[in-house]
């Protein structure tokens, strides 16, 4: 990013389908005008489709996962807590390092919701991040202090979803 280009705080929050997909489009949209892209994904850990696609990018968009699955339906491990931790160090160093454009926090949102990272600690990010660096957060329930410290925030909603009766995540589609 030129940088003297100002950088803003994008969250992508809601029950709805589409916010890894958004942030993953702004990284393609970044790399393909020669920005440098770093995506840390808290909590997530596997080959998804997107990590494939992303591959190919990979001069551009440097992807990282800091999670060992979903952990929704049970409370995060010692395990879980310590890579997150690790997650967020790095995700300060490579902040500093000023070598990225855009930095994608993806499920961070979740991350704080489940006390793997707390508020105070996404808040800071976001309070100290350099100006010239485009910061994107994504997961459901992002925290009000993280919603008034952002410059957009888009919410996606459900209003009709084919889960609902019954579809499982498709290949290339949901995953």
């Amino acid at each position: 990013m030129n940088k003297s280009q100002k950088g803003y705080v994008q969250v992508y929050t809601g029950d709805g389908k589409g916010k890894t997909t958004a942030a993953i489009g702004l990284a393609i949209r970044a790399a393909g005008a020669g920005l440098n892209v770093y995506i840390a994904q808290f909590v997530k850990m596997g080959e998804y489709s997107e990590i494939k696609a992303l591959k190919r990018f990979a001069e551009k968009i440097t992807l990282e996962q800091y999670g060992f699955g979903c952990f929704v339906n049970r409370r995060p491990s010692k395990k879980d807590m310590q890579i997150a931790r690790k997650g967020l160090k790095m995700v300060k160093n490579v902040i500093a390092s000023g070598q990225f454009d855009v930095v994608i926090l993806e499920e961070a949102n979740i991350a704080v919701k489940y006390g793997i990272i707390t508020v105070h600690e996404l808040s800071d990010i976001i309070i100290t991040k350099p100006a010239n660096i485009e910061l994107v957060i994504t997961g459901r329930y992002a925290s009000p202090r993280i919603i008034e410290l952002a410059d957009l925030v888009t919410e996606m909603k459900v209003i009709k979803h084919y889960y609902q009766k019954g579809v499982k995540a498709r290949v290339g589609i949901e995953k």
